[in-house]
């Protein structure tokens, strides 16, 4: 695939296989998110506005805790915070409009949203790689596997961007690196309870079966215990 500024990151990415690309994307636009909500984004009002409005997710408040940056989390948490508070209702009891605005704020993050409308964006170049029909189809047919939420959510958005026979054949690899890493979970994480079977006591045949669970986490949960 000729490499330009739309796709070296895809490139880079593909290149590893070491694991679901999808997932090893979602990481590296993850890193890059946090990094620019306590730098860069402190000097965007903009994106103040919205960090107020949105607020973040578990996850993504302790990566940015874990940047070691404390006034830029310290800045956005008091001006979130007053963001609350100016929408609590002045009478005891809470209006239906704070309560919805309640479950909007514990369930909305601002860089899961960024994350997402990047990954969009990286789905519609790779499937514009894939109907030019180079070298790039061969490295995705090279994957390692592709997890059960990516499978998913690559399989829905093809759908308006693949037709025809390249349709079916990008549908058929796709399912193909699913299923098959999922057959051989499935069949080493048989063998790793059958090694707990008195029957097999003493045997030390464990096969590729001894970190599965591990395996298992990480293809089901994109994340590694």
């Amino acid at each position: 695939m000729k490499e330009d500024i739309r796709t070296i990151p895809i490139n880079d990415i593909f290149m590893e296989k070491t694991g679901c690309p999808f997932c090893t994307m979602e990481r590296m636009l993850e890193q890059i998110q946090v990094n620019y909500i306590v730098g860069d984004a402190m000097m965007e009002p903009n994106t103040r506005v919205q960090t107020n409005q949105k607020g973040f997710c578990h996850r993504h408040f302790s990566m940015m805790q874990q940047s070691g940056k404390k006034l830029p989390n310290a800045l956005i948490l008091e001006s979130h915070l007053q963001e609350i508070i100016d929408a609590v209702p002045k009478g005891k009891k809470p209006d239906k409009k704070f309560i919805s605005r309640i479950k909007e704020l514990t369930h909305s993050c601002f860089v899961c949203d960024r994350i997402n409308a990047n990954i969009d964006h990286f789905l519609q170049v790779l499937f514009t790689e894939w109907k030019k029909g180079n070298e790039f189809q061969q490295l995705y047919r090279d994957q390692k596997f592709i997890c059960l939420e990516h499978y998913g959510r690559v399989m829905e958005k093809a759908g308006s961007s693949l037709k025809g026979s390249t349709a079916v054949d990008f549908y058929e690899v796709t399912t193909g690196l699913f299923k098959d890493y999922l057959v051989s979970l499935k069949a080493d994480t048989t063998h790793f309870c059958s090694m707990f079977d008195y029957r097999n006591q003493g045997s030390d045949d464990w096969g590729t079966s001894l970190d599965v669970i591990d395996r298992d986490i990480e293809f089901l949960t994109k994340e590694k215990p």
